[in-house]
């Protein structure tokens, strides 16, 4: 790699990718992130005890190829997601993370747009990308789980009409977000002491960066693929209802008066605008 190119990676987040025991999901993730973030970029594959003997021998292989600056690690006896990704997240002191599920599929320019977002909007500490099984920041529908047949490049070509749109989220969501160093640091990072898994523990996170005058946003401009929502562990909704009673109101509030429906609207008809007029069948 050239040095300019070293430097722009350097300028670039960690990614941190928490494997999964899914070794299919795990290989499009990995294909995925090969084909789409530039070559140099600081890539941390964090396994929890969870990858199974097929899962280590895909990432050994794909350790081996890959354009990126990539690592893995295992611990010998799972801890819990909550806790592994606070310790992981630890361990990367104040740089920004860029957290990715295990089995989501970002897009082309996704990494250089996210990183460039957390640029331009100083206050803000999370920036969590479109998806279809997205949650609050799902695409087409919000808060539902949609199968896209769309191919990756075409998406990102339609998100990219979207720049410079950071609409607030009540929360940053776990399928892909950005977290800014400083502003972790500063929240006291992830509580693993009170949450198991890392929607929940997330959710939490945002609240108190919220709560201390930063923002959880949306980046409009990416898009990244996933086939399930992430799963909260059983337990964990009581604490956040303990710990924050309004939440359960925030997010009813936000299903009701889907605030991101005009952006959603503007990407579907992007997508449709590049897919031009149907051919007539019957010429």
């Amino acid at each position: 790699m050239s040095s300019a190119g070293a430097a722009a990676s350097a300028r670039l987040p960690i990614v941190l990718v928490p494997v999964g025991p899914d070794e299919d999901a795990l290989d499009a993730t990995l294909a995925a992130l090969e084909a789409h973030t530039p070559a140099g970029t600081r890539v941390w594959l964090a396994d929890d005890a969870q990858a199974g003997p097929r899962g280590q021998a895909l990432i050994a292989r794909w350790l081996a190829r890959t354009r990126l600056q990539a690592a893995h690690t295992r611990r010998a006896t799972a801890i819990g997601e909550a806790a592994h990704l606070a310790e992981a997240l630890a361990a990367c002191g104040e740089a920004d993370v860029l957290v990715l599920a295990a089995d989501a599929r970002p897009t082309p320019g996704w990494l250089e747009r996210l990183a460039a977002g957390l640029q331009a909007q100083p206050r803000a500490a999370t920036l969590t990308p479109w998806c279809n099984a997205g949650e609050v920041a799902a695409w087409p529908r919000l808060g539902e789980i949609t199968p896209l047949a769309l191919a990756p490049e075409a998406l990102a070509r339609a998100c990219a009409g979207l720049q410079d749109e950071y609409p607030p989220l009540p929360a940053a969501v776990a399928h892909a977000v950005l977290l800014r160093g400083g502003a972790l640091r500063a929240a006291g990072g992830v509580d693993a002491a009170s949450f198991r898994s890392w929607p929940a523990a997330l959710v939490d996170l945002s609240l108190r960066l919220a709560g201390l005058g930063w923002h959880n946003l949306l980046a409009a401009d990416v898009f990244v693929l996933r086939t399930r929502e992430s799963a909260i562990a059983p337990g964990d909704p009581a604490r956040l209802a303990a710990r924050w009673p309004g939440w359960q109101a925030q997010i009813a509030g936000t299903l009701m008066a889907d605030p991101l429906r005009v952006l959603r609207a503007r990407l579907a008809a992007a997508l449709d605008a590049a897919a031009g007029p149907q051919p007539d069948l019957f010429a």
